[in-house]
């Protein structure tokens, strides 16, 4: 299906004269008009029969997409066969036609259609906006074969707790607070029983009003824009990434494509064995198709298979910041948690044996629990794997426990059915009990024969390795779950370290403007963000704006503060008034951000010199 959206002032139609393949219509559609409308020309293609009821739940959601992006209050359905040279036949076009409207009507859209099959006059006033005018082109979902990973394996579930106590889990029958733990039991709750929750999480609200992201229009659903203070989150949670796998796990950092040749086997193997939704590019010239890749498996593996890998190189850690992508459904997009282009960093270890890959699982997961706890999120433990490996190091797996102070729900499986005999994630926990996969690591015993990567041992002879593949997360879904942690405060905060504005300073007239500069840049200097609200506002509107923004440290500074050089600083944590001085402050934001990354202001120092991004 072919879609051409236009918002309009208004959009005016009258039918004329019927063709062949005309329907019978009643005469309250022999005309139609509407106001403050999007005008969706609709061409129904043959491709579409493959998949009616799809391609109508598709194209609802691109729509409603496209209405709430531009505020348009209405919609008006315009057959129009000229944006296809392969069309659907006339019956299954109507019914389609027909099905689109009853699915908006379904979501309180006010909807009208004009008919199929006739010549129509229509006059239609193009609102100009840059959002104005766009297109989409919706097409069937390829239905998913069964394979190794749909393979069903009976498996049974266990808490494991930190002391190394085991308690049977049977999720038909679980009762909520059974876990003994809050996090651990929301999990269960929302992935193993009752499904997430149906609430809209208020981080899709709050990523725009702080502005820190918002959906991009004229881009394809799911990607995100980010704005100067979520593209400082962003870095600094990369810039944390890299300290993880470069300077603490010691990995080399390598750079690959993203695009890749669909019909290379090893490639099509791999995304056909997860099932995964895909991007795929045909260039203009040339019958190669391409795939945009939604892991970074792809180039790194392509450049092991050439290298040259002696004994001596094991374990060898490499470290990719993959930007990726995933054709996600658009009914499954949700803000910073679910997109279709996000960034993963990713470690992966190649050992000489099971047992040395098993080492390195258990340093990564501790790497990945100082991230996560550096982040103050609530997050769950879950581990799956293979009953005989449990077996044989649970007391390894206690361990990881009592690291991160956590238990874990463990899915012990009969037998292997995936690639990996180990794999455990961190499941953040929203402020709607819902939850979203973060971090993990996967022992994997089998996809180095796959790609052909070997290593010369001592004896001479090339061997396959063992990976273990790992995922701190895509940053994106960390900055979701790490806004809606600060939704479950009384007063939401991000963590110190995160925040694009660290103190807030205000002058209480234009007298102290100089003060508040002197006390800027000492902030500044020691690596604090600052900023001063310079504008011409009462300070009682300065500081619920500073408050709105959830900056932690508000300073105000008027004759009194100036000429005892002190600050009174209001702490948006405590709630606490206090009179200190700027190295005090200093020393107290250098405290919660030890061992952190940081990056300075984005944004300029005064207020007054700040655009605003979001109306």
């Amino acid at each position: 299906m072919k879609l051409l959206l236009i918002h309009s002032d208004h959009f005016k139609y009258e039918v004329t004269k019927e063709t062949p393949v005309a329907e019978d219509i009643d005469d309250e559609l022999r005309e139609g008009l509407m106001d403050e409308v999007l005008a969706v020309f609709t061409t129904v293609e043959e491709v579409d029969e493959e998949d009616p009821e799809g391609v109508v739940k598709q194209a609802r959601d691109e729509i409603i997409d496209v209405l709430e992006s531009v505020n348009a209050e209405r919609v008006m359905l315009y057959p129009y066969a000229h944006l296809s040279p392969s069309l659907g036949s006339p019956d299954t076009a109507v019914e389609i036609l027909k099905s689109l409207k009853r699915s908006l009507e379904e979501k309180n859209i006010e909807t009208g259609r004009s008919p199929f099959g006739w010549y129509k006059a229509f006059e239609i006033s193009c609102k100009g906006h840059p959002l104005s005018e766009l297109s989409r082109d919706i097409k069937p979902i390829e239905k998913e074969e069964v394979g190794e990973e749909k393979r069903v394996v009976p498996s049974d579930y266990i808490i494991l707790t930190p002391d190394g106590s085991e308690q049977q889990v049977d999720p038909e029958q679980y009762k909520q607070g059974q876990a003994g733990d809050p996090v651990l039991d929301k999990y269960i709750l929302s992935e193993e029983v009752k499904g997430q929750p149906s609430e809209k999480p208020p981080s899709i609200d709050s990523m725009r009003k702080l502005e820190i992201a918002d959906y991009e229009a004229a881009s394809d659903p799911g990607n995100l824009k980010f704005y100067p203070k979520g593209s400082l989150i962003f870095s600094l949670m990369k810039d944390w990434a890299h300290q993880i796998a470069v300077d603490r796990f010691g990995a080399m950092e390598i750079d690959t494509p993203i695009l890749y040749d669909w019909s290379e086997p090893d490639i099509r193997e791999q995304g056909e064995s997860f099932h995964e939704r895909h991007y795929r590019v045909k260039p203009p010239e040339g019958e190669k198709e391409l795939v945009l890749r939604f892991a970074g498996d792809f180039g790194l593996f392509k450049m092991l298979q050439d290298s040259i890998i002696s004994y001596r190189d094991l374990p060898l850690r490499i470290y990719e910041f993959s930007k990726s992508f995933r054709y996600e459904k658009r009914g499954e997009l949700s803000g910073l948690k679910r997109l279709r282009a996000f960034h993963m960093p990713d470690i992966h270890s190649f050992t000489a044996d099971l047992e040395s890959g098993w080492r390195e699982y258990q340093e990564l997961y501790k790497e990945y629990a100082d991230l996560a706890d550096g982040t103050d999120i609530d997050y769950a433990v879950v581990f799956r794997v293979v009953e005989d490996f449990y077996s044989e190091n649970k007391d390894k797996i206690t361990e990881l426990l009592e690291y991160s102070g956590k238990p874990a729900l463990i899915e012990l499986l009969k037998e292997r059915k995936h690639y990996w005999v180990v794999k455990h994630e961190f499941q953040g926990i929203d402020s709607t009990g819902g939850n979203s996969q973060l971090s993990t690591v996967q022992l994997d015993i089998e996809d180095a024969e796959r790609y052909g990567i070997t290593y010369t041992d001592t004896d001479g002879q090339e061997k396959g390795c063992i990976i273990c593949h790992s995922s701190i997360g895509s940053i994106e879904r960390w900055i979701y779950e790490i806004i809606e942690n600060a939704h479950k405060m009384e007063k939401p905060t991000l963590p110190t370290w995160l925040c694009p504005t660290q103190t807030r300073i205000l002058p209480i007239s234009s007298d102290n403007h100089d003060y508040a500069e002197k006390i800027q840049r000492e902030l500044q200097e020691n690596d604090v963000r600052a900023d001063i609200d310079d504008r011409d506002q009462s300070l009682g509107k300065k500081i619920r704006e500073a408050e709105m923004e959830w900056i932690p440290y508000i300073a105000v500074v008027g004759d009194r503060e100036e000429e005892n050089q002190e600050l009174n600083v209001r702490d948006r944590e405590t709630g606490e008034e206090t009179t200190m001085k700027t190295q005090q402050l200093t020393e107290k934001i250098k405290e919660k951000t030890k061992g952190m990354p940081y990056r300075p202001l984005p944004l300029p120092q005064k207020l007054s010199k700040r655009p605003q991004f979001i109306g």
